[in-house]
């Protein structure tokens, strides 16, 4: 089971998205409902997807109107259908309005994140471990990571602090792929080492200078397989670069542990979620 997301991570967010979709009032709706009207509501999944987002969807109704009561008839890590209904809520019409926009966007977004996971995750067959990257939204990168272990993913860093990966930048400042590792090992960091290497040479490199880890960037297949034969159980490998659902077999084959993706949270596709109203008597 997921580890849920704390309060406190969103509750923010959430607070600054109404802020920003409300604006000074939803002029529309206050023009043609009235203050006591009700209504009674259901979110439905538009098409087939991993279910992501419901606490947050929770907290904007709350923010918006405490007297809103949404039932979710669905958990995160779901899968759902096409028509399916993820939620019923009732409360104020106008509350419900005001809230709308913002609770979809949080859900199609982070369900998104986990159906496109999921897909990866079937298809690395229980061999390679799914990893996310650091190329997430701007000041959503919890709720996306939580989107990536949600489908069955698994966080590579969080932030810079949580990590040492020497990238090639590191390398062409420090001299040297040795001289980095060097630099590191006296930092007395107390971390594994992890060494992004774009070619069979830089590898035996890193390898030799004693990598705990080897991140194989953008490389064939063949080069992928050849790295493993060459480190021999010394480091574990992780796959990155140019990853699509249709090479996964092939790197499943290539005896690599890890495979980061970076499409899953920066490329993947909203999922199509609606809010149906009828009015209601209380």
């Amino acid at each position: 089971m997921t580890e849920a997301l704390e309060p406190a991570v969103y509750r923010k967010l959430v607070q600054r998205a109404l802020k920003e979709d409300l604006g000074a009032g939803d002029i529309t709706s206050e023009a043609i409902v009235e203050t006591t009207s009700w209504a009674k509501g259901r979110i439905l999944s538009r098409s087939t997807c991993v279910l992501a987002g419901l606490e947050i969807v929770t907290e904007v109704f709350r923010q918006v109107d405490s007297r809103v009561k949404l039932t979710c008839q669905r958990s995160d890590g779901d899968s759902c259908v096409a028509g399916e209904v993820v939620a019923n809520l009732s409360g104020a019409a106008r509350s419900i309005l005001a809230g709308e926009r913002t609770a979809l966007n949080f859900l199609q977004r982070l369900s998104g994140i986990a159906t496109l996971t999921r897909a990866f995750v079937d298809a690395s067959a229980g061999v390679l471990t799914v990893l996310d990257t650091r190329k997430t939204t701007p000041m959503l990168r919890r709720l996306e990571k939580y989107a990536v272990r949600v489908g069955g993913g698994s966080n590579h860093r969080f932030a810079l602090d949580d990590g040492v990966l020497i990238k090639d930048n590191h390398i062409v400042l420090a001299g040297g792929v040795a001289v980095a590792l060097d630099l590191v090992r006296g930092a007395k960091l107390d971390k594994s080492i992890e060494v992004e290497v774009d070619s069979v040479e830089e590898a035996d490199d890193a390898l030799d200078a004693g990598a705990d880890r080897l991140l194989v960037d953008n490389m064939t297949d063949a080069d992928v397989r050849e790295v493993v034969r060459r480190s021999r159980g010394r480091a574990k490998i992780e796959i990155s670069g140019g990853v699509t659902l249709k090479r996964m077999p092939g790197l499943v084959a290539t005896g690599a542990d890890y495979v980061s993706v970076g499409a899953l949270t920066h490329s993947a596709p909203s999922v199509d979620f609606s809010l149906e109203l009828v009015r209601s008597d209380h």
